[in-house]
């Protein structure tokens, strides 16, 4: 018999979302069922709520989750119910081309539940992220569970699940931070203050936080920058290359995903610098570098998706770091709110006022 719950649905492109009734099924081979106990309000839920991901309305909305597995299908041998887990939206395949070399953080047959959940008159939704969490209970690959530590709120741990790990991740994995690095982050909203803690936690000596927004600045500082520049005040490339001594910075995180900050991060680097784009851009976006200096600066202009993370390996650790008092993540967290207040949750973000609401369940 299929579950019956309360979940967060966009019917239409710009629409207010709406709690509705949702048909959750029982799990299937490879699947699990999951009580979610908190999901975090993402930037990506309100680009599928505004159609810049896809048309596959209705859509049901949330991914940045954690809860407790109520149930698993045949074949589930990851995880088993009451195990508590934070969802991913990449589960390894372990089979393909990246997996056999050794880069599963890279696995390019990552997959999702098979059945689909439904509206009460049959109607299919989409799940956001091959999750859909804005819901009691959620059906998902097994593969998109990674049990964690317990002791870690879910408020706090589900956050692991999207944009803090994107942050983290940008900085640890993908841009390879490093004792002594001088790191320089454009955009201080959740991913980009997550770049900054990661900076700090690798031990950069210096980070510099760069935004238009005196609030998220004052956010950056609280996560480890170390400098702040008001690009809205000032040209953040010159301001970056003034506190690097005239060089740039080693690592430069994107933060943003937009062409114009991109460029900013281009030449704020040291020659042979490294920049990482983990701000997403949208599809018509195109981006114009002179490619002599493409080749005359030399390192590396990297992407970073889901910050080059591994569930598995990573969310374990990283909630360690946090029950040892090392990873500040509960600073992350700016209210808790109920499924109907999702679509004020929305407002408050895009006018900048929180770095993350989460849903509580």
């Amino acid at each position: 018999m299929p579950y019956e719950v309360q979940g967060v649905i966009a019917r239409g492109k710009g629409q207010d979302v709406s709690v509705e009734t949702v048909l959750v099924p029982d799990p299937g081979p490879g699947e699990a069922v999951v009580a979610v106990k908190a999901c975090g309000v993402c930037h990506t839920d309100l680009h599928y709520r505004e159609g810049g991901i896809n048309d596959d309305f209705p859509f049901l909305l949330g991914h940045e989750a954690a809860g407790v597995v109520e149930a698993v299908g045949e074949g589930v041998t990851e995880v088993a119910p009451g195990d508590y887990v934070i969802l991913n939206w990449r589960a390894v395949c372990g089979n393909c081309r990246a997996c056999l070399r050794g880069r599963p953080w890279y696995c390019f047959a990552t997959h999702n539940a098979t059945q689909k959940m439904t509206l009460k008159d049959g109607t299919e939704l989409s799940p956001a992220l091959g999750i859909g969490a804005f819901i009691e209970k959620t059906l998902v690959a097994a593969g998109q569970c990674t049990k964690v530590s317990a002791e870690a709120p879910p408020e706090v741990a589900g956050l692991l699940g999207c944009g803090v790990m994107a942050g983290l991740g940008a900085a640890l994995n993908t841009g390879n931070v490093s004792r002594g690095d001088t790191v320089a982050v454009i955009g201080c909203g959740g991913v980009g203050d997550a770049a900054v803690l990661g900076a700090s936690l690798a031990g950069a000596v210096k980070i510099i936080a760069v935004d238009v927004d005196d609030r998220k600045l004052a956010w950056a500082r609280d996560f480890g920058a170390t400098d702040v520049v008001n690009a809205g005040e000032q040209d953040p490339v010159a301001a970056i290359r003034a506190l690097t001594g005239g060089f740039g910075a080693d690592v430069v995180i994107e933060a943003v995903g937009r062409p114009e900050t991109y460029k900013q991060a281009f030449y704020a680097r040291d020659l042979a610098g490294v920049v990482v784009l983990v701000g997403v851009p949208t599809p018509a976006m195109e981006l114009e570098l002179p490619l002599l200096d493409v080749f005359g600066r030399g390192g590396a202009l990297k992407s970073s998706w889901y910050g080059d993370c591994l569930p598995s390996r990573d969310f374990p650790m990283l909630i360690d770091l946090f029950l040892q008092g090392r990873l500040p993540l509960d600073k992350f967290v700016s209210e808790t709110i109920s499924l109907g207040q999702v679509e004020e949750a929305f407002a408050r973000m895009h006018r900048g006022e929180v770095l993350r609401s989460v849903v509580t369940l």
